[in-house]
């Protein structure tokens, strides 16, 4: 057996490597993740709250004023993506929450509908691209081995985002006329939109591109952390088409997940949508009411199990390897669940049953987004994960619209929620179809020890720096 040092030392550097990755990049862009979905949610914190009857909004109007934002993002989420593969993450990604971060702070002086309309509009088109950018950065700096664990990481910030941020929103609501006079709900826009500004001009300099350009990585973790991504690069991408955007829009495969991530986006927000409808019903049923941040709070509650059960499954992903079920069962689940939510007896029974709704998403999301990079590579990953967030984005445009209509059709929520559960099963079902055409492995890449040309590429880029 051979135990020579290259051999033996290897393990300890790339545990050491993807553990300062985790550390040092991952907390840092998940929190950009907070910020962005914090903000784009914001309108609905702020509707209910004063913001429709101080801009005399019908529930039409302010319906269309949400979803007119993902016209905006799901027109250039494709380019924004491709822009970022030309300029380079770091930059593109400040760029893109320094500019969200602007429109967000004009939302504390919109005085009417039609200027609501521009602004979620603006906001769309300035967040286009963030979330599939975030994705492809972090998968240039982890190879597809680790690729789990890390993206689990960094999407525990969307459920975080309920858990932490609806508390928070229903806070600073309640600071009515702190603030030069300002309304409760403008303040709580100003109070979120200017950390998106502070954090993207931080994230100028403090975030890198690459491996070999973080001094806080040591010379062999450099080394090792370059060699693998090359050979992965290398595995994934030895035909030149699977570098190509074109080859993106052109396979099967990414339209497959395209669908399939429709599905969970559209449970998503189902949920997202369904959940107050509970809560106002909760409040008929038991004769009582709440204040801004009491339903802040019970609004949180699905989503801290989310979080919990997100981390140990994704870790057990990790650790097994990435399964089918791993991603099919969760969909099974959230398809079961959402309609049962509606037949629960009692208020604390439909909150669990939501909860159980909400583990099932989340658990599957990171899982799923570590597919897209294991055949596609170069501008046709930016592109290939560009187009499966614009696909899954649909939904958040389409399931509000559908809900609402089959509901006032039927005059309940049990065919549209059914229509949910569907959507869910399909996703399932797809995933399945998918794995058994083995359009979708696992990319063999030998990670031991480090070639020749990655050590002398590594120790050149930090003798430049130098």
């Amino acid at each position: 057996m051979d135990t020579s040092p290259s051999q033996t030392a290897a393990p300890d550097v790339a545990r050491s490597a993807i553990r300062k990755v985790s550390i040092r990049l991952v907390p840092f862009v998940a929190l950009m993740f907070f910020i962005n979905y914090l903000d784009r949610t914001a309108i609905g914190f702020a509707a209910p709250n004063g913001m429709n009857t101080d801009l005399a909004l019908s529930a039409a109007q302010f319906g269309f004023a949400s979803g007119v934002f993902f016209v905006g993002y799901i027109l250039l989420e494709v380019p924004s993506n491709l822009a970022l593969h030309r300029f380079g993450a770091r930059r593109w990604l400040a760029r893109i929450m320094v500019s969200w971060g602007i429109v967000a702070l004009l939302f504390t002086w919109v005085g009417n509908f039609e200027q609501l309309v521009v602004l979620r509009f603006l906001l769309g088109v300035a967040e286009a691209g963030f979330f599939p950018g975030a994705i492809l950065f972090l998968s240039l700096w982890v190879p597809a081995q680790y690729r789990g664990r890390v993206l689990m990481l960094f999407y525990l910030a969307q459920p975080l985002t309920t858990v932490i941020g609806a508390p928070l929103a229903g806070a600073l609501i309640q600071q009515h006329g702190v603030f030069f006079g300002l309304e409760g709900w403008r303040f709580m826009f100003l109070g979120v939109a200017i950390p998106a500004i502070v954090i993207g001009v931080i994230a100028w300099f403090y975030l890198k591109d690459k491996p070999a350009d973080a001094k806080w990585l040591t010379l062999d973790e450099q080394v090792w952390l370059t060699d693998a991504l090359q050979k992965e690069r290398a595995a994934t991408g030895g035909n030149e088409k699977h570098v190509s955007a074109r080859f993106a829009f052109k396979s099967g495969r990414v339209w497959v997940l395209s669908f399939i991530y429709f599905g969970f986006i559209y449970g998503l927000y189902a949920l997202a949508f369904f959940l107050p409808t509970i809560i106002e019903g909760f409040q008929q049923s038991a004769g009582t009411s709440f204040d801004v941040l009491q339903k802040g709070l019970i609004t949180a509650i699905p989503y801290l199990p989310a979080a919990i059960v997100m981390y140990f499954w994704s870790r057990d992903a990790s650790r097994r390897g990435l399964k089918t079920w791993h991603i099919a069962v969760p969909a099974v689940v959230g398809a079961v669940t959402i309609p049962l939510a509606l037949f629960a007896g009692s208020p604390a029974a439909t909150i669990a049953v939501i909860t159980i709704t909400a583990c099932a998403i989340f658990a599957a999301l990171p899982n799923f987004w570590t597919l897209p990079t294991r055949f596609l590579t170069g501008a046709a990953a930016a592109a290939g994960v560009a187009l499966i967030n614009t696909i899954g984005n649909l939904a958040g445009f389409s399931a509000p619209y559908i809900t609402g209509a089959v509901h006032d059709a039927t005059g309940g929520y049990e065919v549209p929620m059914m229509i949910v559960g569907f959507v869910m099963l399909v996703s399932a079902v797809l995933m399945v179809l998918l794995a058994r055409s083995k359009r979708i492995e696992p990319v063999a890449v030998e990670l031991a020890t480090p070639t020749p040309d990655a050590a002398a590429s590594a120790t050149r880029t930090r003798g430049s720096r130098r």
